[in-house]
């Protein structure tokens, strides 16, 4: 199962690599997004000295079908932004692949990260070639045994971590989820959130890694 990282050149038709286009000094970040057919709404965090006027300039299109400032402050804002061109997030969509948000965009470049199969990454690069999208591969590396500890986050890792070594997952077990929460000094909740979160990246790797899915259901 590989880990992708493309560099993506936005699209001059669609709002974001219009005005990216215009104001190259601008930085976007995609905080989330929802892409279908014929809309797609995304949270996204605009770094500019002057966000106001840009923020006019972007809810003045005609591909903006609503735009909402959820929070300013200085130089950042935050948008809830609906298109009726969600061109960039089709060929994603279209392909079933999840994107690792919040990815970046600016000067009508975006970065992409995701952990799929090698056919929904094939997938993707034929639909942005359908859109005409233009794109680079920075890397794409696959992921077996020793590098599933790439798909936890440093916290998740330090949590899962301190469960093994305090006798968590061993059988009978030696410690309890509030002893693995004491011992790093954060709630039950937090903890359980955490092991929980780690514990279902690591079986989805091994089930797309190692079984048929089909085969598991029968």
């Amino acid at each position: 199962m590989p880990r992708a990282k493309l560099t993506i050149d936005i699209p001059n038709e669609t709002w974001i690599g219009d005005v990216s286009a215009q104001h190259p000094e601008l930085r976007f970040e995609v905080v989330t997004a929802m892409p279908g057919e014929n809309t797609g709404i995304a949270l996204v965090r605009l770094d500019a000295a002057q966000p106001l006027p840009i923020i006019t300039e972007i809810r003045d299109r005609d591909d903006i079908d609503e735009l909402e400032l959820l929070w300013k402050y200085e130089d950042e804002a935050l948008l809830q932004i609906q298109s009726s061109n969600p061109l960039l997030l089709l060929p994603v969509w279209r392909s079933g692949v999840p994107l690792t948000t919040p990815f970046e965009i600016q000067d009508k470049q975006a970065t992409w990260e995701m952990t799929t199969s090698n056919s929904r990454l094939s997938r993707l690069r034929s639909q942005l070639d359908d859109f005409g999208i233009g794109f680079s591969i920075d890397y794409v590396r696959d992921i077996d045994t020793s590098q599933a500890d790439q798909l936890l986050t440093d916290r998740q890792q330090e949590v899962l971590s301190k469960a093994v070594t305090e006798g968590y997952y061993r059988a009978p077990r030696e410690a309890t989820l509030g002893d693995v929460a004491d011992s790093l000094d954060i709630a039950n909740a937090t903890c359980s959130d955490v092991l929980h979160r780690a514990e279902g990246h690591i079986i989805h790797w091994f089930i797309d890694e190692h079984l048929e899915v089909g085969s598991t259901m029968e």
